[in-house]
């Protein structure tokens, strides 16, 4: 027993072993920009020094994409504001969607990669006819992110188009267009669809393009399918190599076989996003 508590004292006068509570912040912060975003924010719950060295503005100027003032000057009322924010203020607030042009798009961050995501929602496309309540309609659903969807009961001629110029950190991109054949709703609090106005989406496909103001171009050609679900519809790619531009981006979804009419297809929105995310940008909503 004497041993034991002699062993013991020794311990507490002999020198103690470094912990990680001893590491300088400084380097600590350095560590942490060599981290992913969701990794950070796991070792700023380790302890104080971590905590602290996790608000650096250096860590988070890396992890924001290179054009992010142009975003802040999009989504915030007053940009003078983002002088005021911390670089993680910034980072956690454009990783939540933000709307501009009067709600009509949606701009947000990958919490982990940092990526660019624009959705553009169908009051912002030209649509043939729309303004004719014999072919299409807005309707409202909770199932776009936009709260409001045009629908298509029947036409001879599908043409929808839109555009848009914006300021994308290099890389390359895809677009897609989310459509539903059939009209979704809730009945006592389920969800059904009514595929009564889908008819003509298979007998000629539908064509997509896509064209940038630097002059690259992107067609494909598909039928529509999988009747009452969304589907993220492949547009086209393009490549942006100088962020400092900005780049006018038009793209367009047609049918113009005037042969036969369809009908019964939902248009919700367009989304923008890095190709990285490959064929799950099929399955976003």
């Amino acid at each position: 027993m004497g041993a034991n508590v002699s062993s013991s004292m020794a311990d507490d006068d002999g020198p103690q072993r470094p912990r990680l509570g001893d590491i300088p912040e400084n380097c600590v912060a350095l560590i942490l920009t060599f981290m992913d975003p969701p990794d950070v924010c796991k070792f700023a719950r380790l302890n104080r020094a971590f905590r602290a060295a996790s608000s650096a503005d250096f860590i988070w100027e890396s992890k924001l994409p290179s054009n992010y003032r142009f975003i802040i000057e999009k989504v915030l009322e007053n940009s003078d504001m983002v002088e005021k924010l911390g670089k993680r203020e910034i980072y956690a607030r454009l990783c939540s969607p933000n709307s501009f042009d009067g709600g009509s798009k949606e701009i947000w961050l990958d919490k982990s990669t940092g990526g660019v995501f624009l959705s553009i929602s169908s009051r912002a496309l030209r649509i043939t006819g729309i303004d004719d309540r014999r072919y299409w309609n807005f309707i409202s659903t909770e199932e776009s992110r936009f709260q409001t969807v045009a629908y298509l009961q029947q036409t001879w001629w599908l043409e929808v188009e839109g555009e848009i110029e914006f300021q994308f950190p290099a890389g390359n991109y895809s677009i897609f267009i989310r459509l539903h054949l059939g009209r979704p709703f809730k009945r006592l609090g389920r969800r059904v669809c009514n595929l009564e106005h889908v008819h003509g989406w298979g007998i000629k496909p539908v064509k997509f393009q896509l064209t940038t103001s630097d002059g690259q171009h992107d067609v494909s050609k598909c039928c529509l399918d999988n009747p009452g679900n969304w589907v993220n519809y492949h547009v086209g790619n393009f490549v942006v190599e100088d962020p400092n531009s900005l780049m006018k981006i038009k793209f367009s979804v047609t049918q113009i076989d005037c042969t036969h009419t369809k009908g019964g297809v939902c248009v919700d929105s367009v989304l923008i996003c890095p190709s990285s995310v490959g064929k799950e940008a099929r399955s976003l909503s």
